[in-house]
C-alpha cells in the first residue's frame, strides 16, 4: 500500500474513471495505473471499483469509503509538505489564487500590490475563472484561496467567509430619458436593451430573479462575462448597461450616467474560499486580511477549525 496507488485511484474518479486520462495527468502509463489499482484491491481485499471487462464502471459501495479515506491521506500529505515549505523556507513560494475578472480587475490589484511589497519573493499566479472552475481549483489545491460571488458557499468541501456587499448599478448614456429621472423601476428599464452578464457571472441571478418576482421578461441584447466590455458597448449605443458597482467606483465620466440599483436588485456579498482542512502558509492568512477587514488571521484560523461563523454573509 502506497502513495501512488492512492493518487491513482483519486486520479481515476477525478477522470470519470478513464483511466487514461487519468495517466496522462499523473505522466505515467495507462496499464502501471491499472496494475496499481488492482494491487491495492488485493491487499484490501476488496473492489473499489465495478468493472466491465477492464473499463471501470464505476466506485463500489466500500470503494467509496476507500476513496474518502485516500482523499483525507492525500489531503495532509499535502499539509505536512506545506508545513515543510512554511518553516523552511518562510516567506518565499507562490500563493496560487483563483477568482472571476470582475474580482481579478477590480478588487484584488490593491491586495496585490500590498502583498507584494510586504512579501517581495513570493510569486503570485492569478487564475481568472467561472465561479464553479474558481471552487474546483481550491478543492484540487490548484488554488491556495477562491474568490467569487456566487457558488463557492455551495460546495461543503469549502470553507468560505464574507468579504464584503456590493450592488449592481445602471450605466447609461447621459441623454438617455431614463438618466433625468429621479427614481428607476424595473418598469422603467424592462424594455430598454439591456447589456449585462453572463447569468454564471457577477450576481446576474440576482438581476434574473428581481425580475421574475415582478413577472417581467427582461430585453437582454448582450451578455458579458467582462465589465469593461460592456461599458463599451453601451457607450456605442447599443443600449443600457447593468455592471457591478466596482467596476465604476472611483470614476467621473461625462459620458456615462451611473445609478445604484440595490433597492431593486438586492445586495450581493463576495466570498473567499479555502479548501477544508487544508494547512494554510503564513502568507495565505496574511493575503486574506489586505482583502478585507473582515478577514483576520483569527477568523480564518477559527473556520478552518471548525470553530467560527461560515455563514456570516447569508444574512446580508
Amino acid at each position: 500500500m502506497n502513495l501512488h496507488q492512492f493518487r491513482f485511484v483519486q486520479e481515476a474518479v477525478r477522470r470519470n474513471l478513464n483511466l487514461t486520462e487519468a495517466a496522462k495527468a499523473l505522466h505515467t502509463s495507462q496499464p502501471g495505473v491499472s496494475k496499481a489499482i488492482i494491487e491495492l484491491e488485493d491487499e484490501l481485499g476488496i473492489e473499489i471499483f465495478a468493472r466491465h471487462g477492464k473499463r471501470l464502471k464505476r466506485v463500489t459501495e466500500p470503494g467509496e469509503h476507500v476513496l474518502t479515506s485516500i482523499e483525507a491521506i492525500l489531503r495532509e500529505v499535502g499539509n505536512l509538505k506545506r508545513i515543510g515549505n512554511d518553516y523552511s523556507a518562510q516567506n518565499t513560494g507562490t500563493l496560487s489564487i483563483a477568482t472571476t475578472h470582475t474580482q481579478a480587475r477590480y478588487v484584488l490589484p490593491v491586495p496585490v500590490a500590498k502583498f507584494r511589497e510586504a512579501y517581495p519573493k513570493v510569486n503570485i499566479s492569478l487564475h481568472q475563472a467561472t465561479p464553479h472552475e474558481v471552487a474546483n481549483m481550491v478543492l484540487t489545491e490548484v488554488a491556495d484561496i477562491g474568490m467569487a460571488t456566487e457558488s463557492l458557499a455551495d460546495y461543503p468541501d469549502l470553507v468560505t467567509l464574507p468579504c464584503y456587499e456590493w450592488q449592481h448599478v445602471l450605466i447609461l448614456p447621459p441623454y438617455h430619458p431614463l438618466a433625468k429621472k429621479e427614481r428607476i423601476g424595473l418598469e422603467d428599464i424592462v424594455s430598454e436593451p439591456l447589456i449585462t452578464y453572463h447569468p454564471s457571472f457577477t450576481g446576474r441571478g440576482r438581476v434574473d430573479k428581481a425580475f421574475e418576482r415582478r413577472n417581467l421578461k427582461p430585453h437582454i441584447v448582450l451578455e458579458a462575462i467582462d465589465s469593461d466590455v460592456i461599458r463599451t458597448y453601451v457607450q456605442l449605443g447599443l443600449g443600457i448597461g447593468i455592471v457591478a458597482e466596482m467596476a465604476v467606483q472611483g470614476e467621473l465620466r461625462g459620458d456615462l450616467v451611473v445609478r445604484p440599483m440595490g433597492d431593486l436588485f438586492g445586495m450581493n456579498v463576495a466570498r473567499v474560499a479555502f479548501k477544508r482542512g487544508a494547512y494554510l502558509r503564513q502568507f495565505v492568512y496574511r493575503f486574506a486580511e489586505l482583502i478585507s477587514t473582515r478577514l483576520s488571521r483569527e477568523q480564518v484560523k477559527l473556520a478552518m477549525s471548525g470553530q467560527g461563523t461560515e455563514d456570516l454573509g447569508n444574512s446580508l
